[in-house]
């Protein structure tokens, strides 16, 4: 069946928004009764910082290559149809769309699955990188399910890389937003210190 596939993955320059219609286009079919999608837009505040964009850089080769195995992947648990994943680089300001994932089937349970498993494994492993612009400074985000991934590999260990300290937060939430992270800046930066 890997002949058949049928998946569309475009990672988009500088100021091209994505068409969502397309992407949603692309994986009508008329044996499919669901399409499942996932659009994440830049909000205005986190954490009570005003957010005035988002900026993402990514190693685009690596990142498409990531994200077909991640649809591969999708392909081997559910019975899908078509996947479609669109990614945004550069500016992405407040209330505009900087991913998308559209996801067809037969049967919506597979479709839903499966697109909440795709944006799942983009935010843990592919290499995309997101910078957080507030009125008052920026900062490089990691996405919890990057670091969540991370501590699994690493049990037992305190010190994750670069001299930081991780603390993860769970609560009884299922899904994308049942942790936050936190990154320990008071302690020295390895990396940078001379």
């Amino acid at each position: 069946m890997a002949n058949e596939d049928k998946n569309l993955i475009e990672i988009l320059e500088e100021n091209y928004p994505i068409d969502i219609g397309k992407f949603i286009n692309y994986v009508h079919a008329p044996q499919c009764g669901a399409i499942a999608t996932f659009s994440g837009t830049t909000r205005d505040t986190f954490e009570g910082k005003t957010v005035l964009e988002l900026r993402y850089e990514a190693y685009v080769p690596m990142a498409i290559r990531c994200i077909e195995s991640i649809c591969s992947s999708a392909r081997s648990l559910w019975n899908l149809n078509s996947i479609a994943v669109a990614h945004r680089l550069g500016p992405v300001p407040v209330g505009e769309t900087s991913v998308f994932i559209a996801i067809s089937a037969v049967h919506r349970a597979d479709a839903l699955d499966a697109c909440k498993f795709v944006i799942d494994e983009i935010k843990a492993s592919v290499p995309i990188w997101k910078k957080e612009i507030y009125a008052n400074g920026e900062v490089w985000k990691e996405n919890s399910e990057f670091l969540e991934r991370r501590l699994e590999l690493g049990k037992g260990m305190q010190d994750q890389g670069c001299g930081k300290k991780i603390e993860v937060e769970t609560n009884d939430r299922k899904g994308c937003c049942g942790m936050k992270v936190k990154v320990n800046d008071g302690v020295a930066d390895s990396c940078t210190s001379k």
